[in-house]
């Protein structure tokens, strides 16, 4: 799959995740307002904070696709992780929020919620689920990082309706049974919600902020890149290979040490056959080869 072809469906993705929110948030808040649901109103507002997250990753996106230039030699690919941490910023805000209505509930006289709520919840979850496993398999096909925490803002989405619907529940047993505090469950999975949310944030927060960071893959994440560098015959030892992720591509440094009485052609062709066979390689998007005398005393 080229370039143009892996942005084409991150985008659409993306599109898609913004319109199912605009429709999810709209029916959540109207239904919570006429159902008098503290929970459904509080997930409507974390659906709504989607809309703004998945605007985010589309943004990322766009700006991600564009090739390297005179500023941006190494491209523009860092672009989605900064677009994941966005999306993580807001999910942090959208946490605090609900925590601080749903605690200022606890000091108001409430009602037991309309038994519409269930069905709108019912409805959000089964809606959730599809989008996140949509938006996770594919941001895993296409290792963007963007669309993997935009597919966990659906999933987190999906806990925060399942405890709601468990709040909405009892909060109706409550009033039908003649139970009051039973009432306050509604506001209390609110709480609960809100502290799922913030979890989430920092836990995508942290992941996506380390790769912003120039990330290094590890030893065991190399092995593959290592033993095309040592099957070519005129390589004697490498000296230094740094695969860095940059956002959805890699780009290796390489130093590589060959036989001293090379010419300075014979070692450039050398580095090209070299550079050659590492972009052949899924996701290597550039490879920097610099070439070093052998001695085999050192």
């Amino acid at each position: 799959m080229n370039n143009h072809e892996r942005f084409k469906k991150a985008e659409f993705a993306a599109i898609v995740g913004i319109a199912g929110n605009i429709i999810l948030a709209a029916l959540k808040y109207v239904i919570g307002i006429y159902a008098n649901s503290k929970a459904l109103i509080a997930d409507a507002v974390h659906s709504a904070s989607d809309i703004a997250g998945s605007l985010a990753v589309y943004i990322g996106l766009r700006a991600a696709r564009r090739p390297p230039d005179e500023d941006h030699p190494y491209g523009h690919g860092k672009a989605e992780s900064i677009a994941a941490i966005i999306v993580a910023i807001f999910l942090l805000l959208v946490g605090i929020e609900i925590g601080k209505s749903s605690v200022e509930a606890f000091f108001d006289p409430i009602g037991p919620p309309k038994l519409i709520a269930v069905a709108a919840v019912i409805i959000s979850i089964f809606i959730k689920e599809s989008m996140f496993r949509y938006k996770y398999n594919l941001g895993k096909k296409l290792n963007s990082d963007a669309l993997i925490v935009n597919a966990y803002e659906h999933r987190s989405d999906v806990y925060s309706s399942s405890a709601a619907l468990v709040g909405i529940g009892a909060a109706i047993i409550g009033g039908k049974l003649g139970i009051g505090w039973l009432v306050y469950a509604d506001p209390l999975v609110g709480v609960i919600v809100s502290m799922m949310v913030l979890k989430m944030a920092w836990d995508l927060g942290k992941e996506s902020i380390h790769n912003t960071l120039d990330h290094v893959l590890h030893d065991e994440d190399t092995e593959e890149l290592r033993k095309i560098v040592e099957n070519i015959p005129e390589v004697k030892k490498i000296d230094t290979l740094l695969a860095r992720e940059h956002g959805h591509y890699i780009i290796i440094d390489l130093k590589i040490s060959v036989d001293p009485q090379m010419t300075v052609e014979e070692g450039h062709r050398v580095g090209k056959r070299v550079k050659k066979k590492l972009l052949e390689v899924a996701n290597v998007h550039n490879v920097l080869v610099h070439i070093n005398p052998y001695n085999a005393d050192e």
